[in-house]
């Protein structure tokens, strides 16, 4: 049986000013080093695995063998990478059927950098369910958090650690 809530797609948007040139910030995003860092604040363990080529098949992954199987729609080196999301991985297993029945299959997802003087402002735009509002809604500034901190060559630990601290809870 369909959830209608499901069904429900919105376009979330989430905004960041890095104190790095884009070609830095591109390479936190996309690097084999950076990327499984930043995204923890999805999942612990996850990392991606494409050749970064429009039109290449793209596994997000968790290491648990769940995650979502995309496409590269575009591909312009240190202004745009645009994902769209074609099915899951599920136990290792690729299920597009899910995608089409909950209405999200071929939702988009884009990071667009801009250059501000010697910053990057980094924008997010993502299109998900609204059951999975709320989550993404926390985790983006999360795992913002995190990729700001290692473009700006800062330890993510001790941002976290800021945060924490600033909220009274060390």
């Amino acid at each position: 049986m369909l959830n209608l809530k499901s069904l429900i797609m919105e376009r979330l948007q989430f905004k960041t000013t890095i104190d790095a040139p884009r070609e830095r910030v591109w390479e936190v995003l996309w690097g084999s080093d950076t990327y499984p860092q930043w995204t923890s604040a999805f999942a612990e363990g996850s990392n991606v695995e494409t050749d970064w080529t429009k039109g290449s098949r793209v596994l997000f992954v968790d290491g648990k063998g769940n995650g979502m199987i995309s496409v590269i729609e575009e591909n312009i080196p240190n202004e745009l990478m645009s994902f769209k999301h074609l099915g899951v991985m599920e136990n290792g297993k690729e299920n597009f059927e899910i995608a089409k029945e909950r209405g999200w299959v071929n939702a988009i997802e884009n990071y667009t950098l801009k250059s501000q003087a010697d910053k990057t402002e980094l924008t997010i735009d993502q299109d998900i369910e609204e059951e999975y509002r709320d989550s993404f809604s926390e985790m983006w500034p999360k795992a913002l958090t995190k990729l700001k901190a290692l473009a700006e060559n800062k330890v993510a630990e001790e941002a976290v650690g800021d945060n924490i601290h600033a909220r009274g809870l060390s």
